[in-house]
């Protein structure tokens, strides 16, 4: 592609020495706007899934790189949300049916002491009253008595705390452990998607940079697809024609073997020449500044009869073809 380039340059700047009309036209080539196709994530590549000068759909598959570590973290992941995720819907509930059933049974039997308690005491007020026992008896019964209610009444408590849930502080903590457990997981998940890496658009497979076995750096690409209708020409005006020039201005494209000529727009200008020397241009030197210029074949589908590296020749189009709507 680079020798391409530097023969149009070279081209270019010995027809703006001679003193070329414009109307004869500029020299240039064919160039494709490659899609290079890398993943984020450095590995071994795995597997291949083209070759060169294959056509793709968009979605299939072209390679995969190892993902062992990026699995592993996955389910690491994972398993941590289900942890997360447990202890928040535990935080949000009470105590087991059967834990529930031990305190019941334990007021239970607070209930059935402080009932015989109370008979006791009231054996002994009795007994008081008509002189049978004396006043410390009936202290000591009363005691008893009270301790029983006391007992019952914390196993009551006991049993409405174990029905309730945690405290709202703790919920809300348990949900948001849960909460950063399922974004690391989210993570995790794009990590493993990105060793795997598929067409983003219909194309064909230009190059394969990479072989299977081989390690890929992070960003590196592993193959260039070249979409339909992405090849576009670039040739060289030379200074002094550059006034002829316009954005969106119809040109025609010749090749060798390319039959008719194919309609193309100007669909940019370079703003800074070629190969200029850092001093100040005379007149002889400004005959040699050559601008990049682009042209995108009309309609689209047109590109498919040029080649990457093609030599060109680029000509001002007829009145008519140049009045058409771009």
């Amino acid at each position: 592609m680079k020798r391409w380039r530097f023969l149009s340059l070279v081209v270019a700047g010995l027809l703006a020495a001679c003193g070329q009309p414009a109307d004869s036209g500029w020299s240039g080539y064919a160039e494709g706007d490659y899609v290079h196709i890398a993943a984020p994530i450095a590995g071994r590549l795995d597997q291949l899934a083209v070759h060169a000068g294959d056509t793709v759909k968009r979605g299939a598959a072209l390679f995969a790189l190892d993902a062992q570590a990026e699995q592993a973290a996955f389910d690491e992941a994972l398993a941590r949300v289900r942890a997360s995720d447990a202890q928040a819907q535990n935080s949000a509930k009470g105590r087991r049916p059967e834990e529930l059933a031990v305190i019941r049974a334990q007021v239970e039997q607070a209930r059935a002491q402080a009932v015989l308690a109370r008979s006791a005491w009231q054996r002994q007020k009795e007994l008081v009253e008509r002189g049978f026992v004396s006043a410390s008896q009936l202290d000591s019964a009363a005691a008893t008595l009270r301790q029983a209610d006391a007992k019952l009444s914390e196993l009551e408590r006991s049993l409405q705390v174990a029905t309730l849930p945690a405290r709202s502080d703790e919920r809300t903590a348990a949900q948001a452990q849960a909460e950063s457990a399922r974004q690391v997981l989210r993570q995790a998940q794009w990590r493993l998607a990105q060793k795997q890496q598929t067409a983003p658009a219909d194309a064909q497979v230009a190059e394969l940079y990479f072989r299977p076995g081989e390690y890929v750096g992070a960003g590196q690409p592993v193959l260039s697809l070249l979409p339909p209708g992405s090849v576009k020409a670039r040739f060289y005006v030379p200074e002094a024609e550059l006034a002829q020039i316009a954005l969106g201005q119809a040109v025609r494209l010749s090749c060798d073997g390319c039959g008719e000529p194919v309609n193309a727009r100007i669909s940019r200008i370079a703003t800074a020449p070629e190969f200029t020397p850092p001093v100040i241009y005379s007149n002889a030197q400004r005959a040699r500044l050559v601008y990049l210029v682009e042209a995108r074949p009309e309609p689209a589908a047109a590109a498919a009869r040029l080649r990457p590296g093609q030599p060109l020749d680029v000509t001002s189009a007829p009145a008519a073809v140049a009045q058409k709507a771009p």
